[in-house]
């Protein structure tokens, strides 16, 4: 399937892009979800080190809720102090009557104190290029910055997966691409209530292929990935487990969905001070042995390791990590005598 081109394409370049650019390397270690329809958890979410909060008007509100956790949702967006996270919202997907206006009451009310819109269970492209639509329209509307707002995409079944490479490159809106496990679950017919616990029966990781796929679409478009959600919230060494494989893999982050997760994801989501401090080591090394004081060379000896262009490109993965968590150096290159 082919993605129709998204009305924020035609932003000029320069700032813009820059800023898009930016956007998609938010810190997302920890994503804490927080019922739109329930003002005592979105005050307590905001003292919480969750790197990203994301007010839900999808399955954590009951139908009837829903028109009201809409303003609700407006109020605490322009009230509450969200400082050091990135505020998204999450509305129903395009096959409910909700959607249209979920994105109109909250965008129109708190357009300026919202960083994405979430869309759950994406099955193609278009449905992105629906979503860029509609909010392009109400920043015009409304004066706010066009193509400011970015889209997470959740993927919750087999035909986003197909499509997860298309989805990717719908808009440049898009920051990530979310493994939505629960309902993905259902619509395989996977022989498992646990979510994101492995079916019984199957010896080896069944979620790997799944991961994987949208690891690459995510890679492939300079996107973030991220893990979705682990129901048994008083199981926190259930959930360690599961974020140490997509964390293995490479994946950004994971949804937490009780405040004693925030603490695991946001420490299996960062490296270690070892390995952060050894990045630092071989970018500061390989800056300075390819330069001319350094005598230009390709690869270098970092104590007893050899350094190179393929070297670097590894540490910049490990350094950006740890600067986004806020991480500080402890060890310091030093230019060798002689």
């Amino acid at each position: 399937m082919t993605a129709h081109p998204s009305p924020t394409t035609a932003l000029p370049a320069g700032g813009s892009a820059a800023r898009l650019s930016s956007n998609r390397l938010r810190p997302r270690r920890s994503c804490l979800a927080v019922p739109g329809s329930n003002p005592r958890f979105l005050e307590k979410a905001q003292g919480l080190p969750a790197d990203q909060v994301f007010l839900d008007l999808e399955d954590a509100c009951a139908p009837l809720a829903k028109p009201e956790a809409r303003h609700t949702i407006v109020k605490f967006l322009n009230e509450g102090d969200w400082t050091g996270k990135t505020r998204v919202v999450r509305v129903n997907d395009w096959t409910t009557e909700w959607t249209y206006r979920d994105v109109v009451t909250v965008v129109e009310g708190a357009g300026p104190n919202l960083d994405c819109i979430m869309l759950p269970k994406v099955q193609d492209a278009q449905q992105i290029v629906a979503l860029d639509l509609l909010l392009t329209q109400i920043e015009k509307t409304m004066g706010f910055e066009v193509g400011r707002i970015g889209i997470e995409a959740q993927i919750e079944n087999a035909r986003g997966l197909n499509n997860v490479n298309e989805i990717a490159q719908a808009s440049p809106r898009v920051e990530t691409i979310i493994f939505g496990p629960a309902d993905f679950m259902a619509s395989i017919n996977m022989k498992s209530l646990v979510v994101g616990e492995q079916p019984p029966g199957y010896p080896a990781d069944a979620y790997h292929y799944i991961l994987m796929k949208i690891l690459m679409a995510a890679r492939a478009n300079d996107l973030q990935a991220i893990d979705g959600p682990y129901l048994q919230i008083r199981n926190v060494d259930g959930y360690r487990e599961v974020a140490r494989r997509a964390a293995a893999l490479g994946f950004d982050g994971k949804w937490v969905l009780h405040p004693g997760q925030v603490e695991a994801s946001n420490e299996i989501f960062s490296p270690s001070q070892e390995d952060y401090d050894h990045a630092e080591l071989i970018l500061d090394a390989y800056d300075y042995y390819t330069s001319e004081a350094g005598g230009k060379k390709g690869s270098a000896m970092l104590g007893d390791e050899m350094i190179d262009e393929a070297s670097r490109k590894m540490a910049l993965v490990v350094s950006g990590k740890g600067r986004a968590a806020g991480m500080r150096r402890t060890s310091k290159f030093e230019i060798p005598e002689g």
